[in-house]
């Protein structure tokens, strides 16, 4: 069969590998110049079953809205945003009750277990490196009510798979001694064995040179302008460089997938949550962390990536906006010196290279999987911060939706039907 994948980042690229090793015809269209410009450029690097709770937990609405202006803030809502936000904004809302949060919660972490146990395959069949580190995830805390919220989530999805171990700050410390430092500011950590780390940009464009390597072709700097409806089927695309034709279609064009779904009448709720980041060469930090951080307090993470430092954090609700506003970014940085202060006279502002990209963020917070009402187009998008931790998974069972066969986990809560 023959299939036209819109989107070249992680998403489509990983879906453009697995729908290939099942003997198919793949070509993947993107606007971008190489994969993996976009979303998947410069995220914060972690691969983690441990943190994969959708945002709308119980009470962040109302932490959103006392935030809205505060250029400071870990989650800023731009007041010009509020009108656009109604509908998706409700059903945000309607998906932060306890129940809805914890059934959300598991529908991402066992597709976070499965993504995993996949990219650990890909990696043994292929032999592919990114910069990538299994030395699990270290997450952080300078109160027992957070912690204790944290472990709440981790229990719950315990019998998914989800291995994790409760430290007071002395055990933190002894795993992870970077953090001595702060030692006496933390109530405890979690340490979670399974979770890893690498360079979701450098991945996908190896996997994509591999993919072209067997026959996958990647159509780079075209953009997809109008996909064409005839009845319960699409007949075709009109991209920048002329009309595409294919007996498959697979949307993974991430905060841009709504847009394109609207011209032949599919609504998916997904809005598109701008992120920041900031890269920095190691320089000879002797005693920089070995295990990624996530920092619950400030709302930051932190990774090693060969010899490179990857900082991210924040959430900006500012619709399509890319502007890079540097006040955000520098955020990021003064958010991690809490917790390793001797980074501030190792980098100077010429080694911090900022970034922002946009999360396409579902309204319930999985992302949207597999088969539409239109016969040959299926999804794979709406991931928000998890695209990278469910890259291999999410990809591996569309290929296997596309075959018809048992998916490997169950799929409910990752539907289009759930919205319909």
């Amino acid at each position: 069969m023959r299939i036209i994948i819109i989107g070249a980042g992680v998403i489509g690229t990983t879906t453009a590998w697995y729908l290939h090793q099942a003997g198919h015809q793949v070509h993947v269209i993107d606007r971008a110049a190489e994969p993996a410009s976009e979303t998947s450029f410069a995220n914060g690097g972690l691969l983690h079953a441990s943190h994969a709770e959708p945002w709308n937990a119980p009470g962040v609405v109302g932490q959103l809205l006392r935030w809205i202006g505060r250029e400071e803030s870990p989650l800023l809502l731009r007041a010009r945003e509020i009108p656009r936000l109604t509908r998706w904004g409700l059903g945000f809302l309607r998906n932060s009750s306890r129940s809805r949060f914890e059934r959300n919660t598991v529908v991402n972490t066992r597709l976070a277990i499965h993504s995993l146990r996949r990219l650990q395959a890909l990696r043994r069949e292929t032999g592919i490196r990114y910069a990538d580190s299994q030395s699990g995830i270290i997450k952080i805390f300078r109160d027992a009510v957070s912690m204790e919220k944290a472990l709440q989530a981790s229990r719950l999805t315990a019998d998914l798979g989800l291995r994790f171990s409760v430290l007071d700050p002395r055990q933190a410390t002894a795993l992870e001694p970077a953090l001595a430092d702060v030692a006496h500011e933390l109530t405890g950590a979690i340490y979670y064995p399974d979770d890893e780390s690498g360079d979701a940009c450098l991945f996908t464009r190896r996997l994509a040179a591999l993919a072209q390597q067997q026959g996958v072709e990647f159509e780079q700097g075209v953009s997809v302008e109008r996909l064409q409806r005839d009845g319960d089927r699409l007949s075709g695309l009109i991209t920048s460089a002329g009309p595409r034709t294919a007996d498959l279609y697979i949307l993974a064009a991430g905060s841009f997938s709504p847009g394109l779904a609207r011209q032949v009448g599919l609504r998916l709720p997904i809005y598109p949550v701008k992120g920041y980041s900031h890269t920095a060469p190691v320089n000879g930090w002797r005693d920089a962390p070995t295990i990624p951080m996530i920092d619950d307090a400030n709302k930051v993470v932190m990774s090693i990536l060969d010899d490179r430092i990857r900082m991210a954090g924040t959430a900006e609700f500012a619709g399509f906006d890319t502007t890079l506003e540097h006040r955000r970014a520098d955020n990021v940085f003064r958010q991690v010196l809490k917790t390793f202060p001797t980074l501030e006279d190792r980098l100077t502002p010429a080694d911090l290279t900022p970034w922002c990209g946009l999360r396409p963020l579902t309204m319930d917070g999985p992302p949207i999987l597999g088969p539409t009402p239109i016969r040959n187009l299926q999804l794979n998008t709406g991931a928000g911060h998890l695209g990278w931790t469910f890259a291999c998974g999410a990809a591996s069972l569309v290929a296997e939706s596309v075959a018809g066969s048992e998916p490997s986990i169950p799929l409910d809560g990752l539907g289009y039907n759930r919205f319909a």
